[in-house]
């Protein structure tokens, strides 16, 4: 039987009657009742539509829902269009498809919570594919983001970061301190988090754990024992992985984002504690993420939270993922160092001056975002006017231009 005629059969039982959540639950009812072979073929095609990620360059997948249109969506260097040769699907199908590859475990998060953060693998060319999967309600269906996790870790040295702070970050050279990669969605930090832990994970006789909700690139051993813990899976939360992960004689710890006040106060209690802590935060600058992390905390923990992360803050690499001239994308960073001056700053309060420290101080291995649009300006790798459009201080930009 044909992929469109499982689906129409399906879809022709639920009521018309039935929304929301009560419809999925219909849905998910008339699956089980499915033989396993036919569920297979649901599967394989959204394996089908994922392997084609491989195939066009594309970083994510939209699937389902009433904004898709009924077609399957790709991001391709940062432009995100339908895939006119797929579908049209119609939102029923496209969620009997989202519910095939999911297990029960998994669609009562989703009836629960009306979304699921979760981890998928695939077998296809002969190896694993890993993707980061949300799934969550659009108008009563289901809609689906699936984001591709390339088998190839980054280089480290493609990051071009000044030694001093390769030092900063690198076990070998420094036991203890928090590193936070920044940036909006999409701007690359999972990769940039995953070459700094392969780097460490080959010079450093170690204990990496790495807790990540889902958990992306799996780290193969290497000089370092490696620990994968996913939140909702083998942890209930960011929070207790980290206070478990103590126990566990970790040398680093990698927390992989920092989004709740629960979490941003275990994570500098942890690194206070004499440990190595990496993690990630939405913000688009290195002062914006001081200023973030202090914000999220209650108002009366505030002159701690900031007397804390002015010890033990090492370094902070903020970026983005911009248009360059060959159509693709390029890396831009800033780079924060803590030194004496900067922490300094921070506890006094004065985080506006932290920016005028990061524009001076290139040979201690620190830089803005501006400087770092006009050193691919000068290489003739991005256009100036992208240069501006994406710089944090414009009117710095322009000047440097």
């Amino acid at each position: 039987m044909s992929v469109r005629e499982i689906l129409g059969r399906l879809v022709s039982q639920i009521p018309d009657t039935l929304t929301g959540v009560d419809r999925q639950r219909f849905l998910e009812s008339a699956m089980q009742t499915l033989p396993r072979k036919q569920v297979d073929v649901l599967k394989e095609t959204v394996n089908a539509f994922l392997s084609r990620m491989a195939v066009n360059g594309a970083s994510d997948i939209d699937l389902g829902g009433v904004g898709c249109r009924g077609r399957v969506w790709y991001r391709v260097y940062g432009k995100k269009c339908p895939d006119e040769t797929l579908g049209p699907l119609s939102e029923d199908e496209c969620d009997a498809l989202c519910h095939s590859i999911l297990v029960d475990s998994q669609r009562a998060h989703l009836f629960e919570h009306r979304n699921l953060d979760f981890s998928y693998t695939m077998g296809w060319d002969g190896q694993s594919h890993r993707y980061r999967g949300d799934l969550y309600f659009d108008l009563d269906h289901l809609a689906l983001n699936m984001r591709y996790i390339p088998n190839r870790i980054r280089p480290f040295k493609d990051l071009e970061l000044h030694p001093a702070a390769v030092k900063a970050i690198t076990l070998t050279y420094d036991k203890q301190g928090m590193t936070l990669v920044t940036g909006i969605t999409g701007s690359g930090k999972s990769t940039t988090l995953d070459s700094i832990i392969d780097a460490n994970n080959q010079t450093s006789d170690a204990h990496i754990v790495i807790i990540g909700s889902p958990v992306e690139t799996i780290h193969k051993p290497k000089r370092s024992i490696v620990r994968h813990r996913e939140v909702g899976r083998d942890v209930m939360s960011f929070k207790e992985g980290a206070v478990q992960a103590l126990r566990q004689d970790p040398d680093i710890i990698v927390i992989g984002e920092m989004r709740d006040p629960d979490t941003i106060m275990t994570a500098l209690e942890v690194t206070d504690s004499g440990h190595k802590v990496f993690s990630t935060l939405h913000t688009a600058s290195a002062v914006e993420s001081i200023d973030r992390i202090i914000a999220e905390c209650p108002a009366m923990a505030q002159s701690r939270v900031r007397e804390r992360m002015a010890d033990v803050l090492k370094c902070i690499v903020s970026q983005k993922l911009i248009p360059s001239l060959d159509g693709k994308r390029v890396l831009v960073k800033e780079v924060l160092l803590v030194n004496p001056s900067v922490s300094a700053a921070i506890k006094n309060d004065n985080t506006g001056e932290v920016y005028q420290m990061m524009h001076e101080g290139k040979a201690l291995g620190m830089n803005t975002m501006e400087q770092d649009l006009k050193r691919l300006v000068t290489k003739r790798a991005i256009a100036p006017a992208e240069a501006v459009n994406f710089a944090n201080n414009k009117r710095r930009m322009e000047e440097l231009l």
